[in-house]
């Protein structure tokens, strides 16, 4: 049976925080699909969304056809600046935390699973630039500013944009090894040696 992973569009959203984990997962869902498991994205009506710099996107599904998730994958950027206000959408991520298993976010999309509720009294991490905000967001959450990502068991966060790639990382090594991570950086030629 295969296993799903969604990572969630909207109006506003850093396209690295979606494309980079979309990369990883589906260079290794693609690549090795006996290991069981597919990746697709969704926003609320499905149709286009405008990232935060101006490129496009469509989404495979909106929420109202959207397959049963394993994994869901909250991206930040400015469009999470209004969510952390609209009930509706806490609601859905509410929802979605009943149903599934494994929660995690990228960048700011920690401070609406904050907002939501759904790092009470847990480790978690974001945008650098944000780390006061998911403080005051939720005073209980233990924030862990210097960590790439922080693995909380069924919810996981990473800090900003590029961290999402090695949080992605970390889900291809939870689900399908060491081994099989090592293989998907390697194909994606992932190896951060920085420049300057």
């Amino acid at each position: 049976m295969t296993r799903h992973i969604g990572i969630l569009l909207f109006p506003g959203v850093e396209e690295l925080d979606a494309i980079g984990p979309w990369e990883v997962l589906s260079f290794w869902t693609r690549g090795f699909p006996d290991d069981g498991y597919a990746v697709s994205t969704v926003s609320r009506d499905g149709g286009p969304v405008e990232c935060a710099k101006g490129l496009t996107v469509s989404a495979g599904h909106s929420f109202a056809d959207a397959p049963e998730f394993e994994v869901l994958l909250h991206p930040g950027g400015q469009g999470t600046r209004p969510m952390l206000t609209d009930e509706r959408h806490l609601a859905w991520v509410r929802e979605q935390r009943a149903a599934v298993p494994l929660m995690t976010s990228v960048c700011t999309g920690s401070l609406v699973y904050a907002a939501a509720g759904l790092l009470d009294g847990r480790p978690a991490t974001t945008h650098w630039r944000s780390l006061e905000l998911l403080a005051e967001l939720d005073p209980t959450v233990e924030v862990r500013g210097e960590d790439r990502f922080v693995d909380d068991g069924d919810v996981i966060t990473s800090a900003g944009v590029s961290a999402g790639i090695d949080m992605a990382l970390h889900l291809v090594a939870r689900f399908a090894g060491t081994s099989r991570a090592r293989e998907v950086r390697r194909g994606i030629e992932y190896d951060p040696q920085p420049p300057i």
